[in-house]
């Protein structure tokens, strides 16, 4: 007869990928380089930039979470 009182298994975590990170980066980058805040003058191609990829990447879909520790739950009160 096998015993499980309580077995769980933690999914793995992946990292999100960020499509906008680079054209943040760029942006960011060149607020410090140039301390031009208001996208006057230098700043204006890497905001638009980021304004476009900010506007044409989809939204990310939800991610289902594994039922593998529900069907472990359940087959434990059928070992038991």
């Amino acid at each position: 007869m096998i015993y499980i009182k309580q077995l769980r298994v933690r999914p793995k975590k992946t990292q999100p990928y960020n499509m906008c990170g680079p054209a943040l980066a760029a942006m960011l980058s060149c607020w410090a380089a140039t301390n031009d805040n208001q996208n006057l003058a230098a700043c204006k191609e890497a905001a638009e930039t980021l304004f476009h990829c900010m506007r044409t990447t989809p939204m990310p879909k939800k991610v289902h979470k594994p039922t593998i520790n529900y069907h472990l739950a359940r087959l434990g009160k059928k070992i038991q």
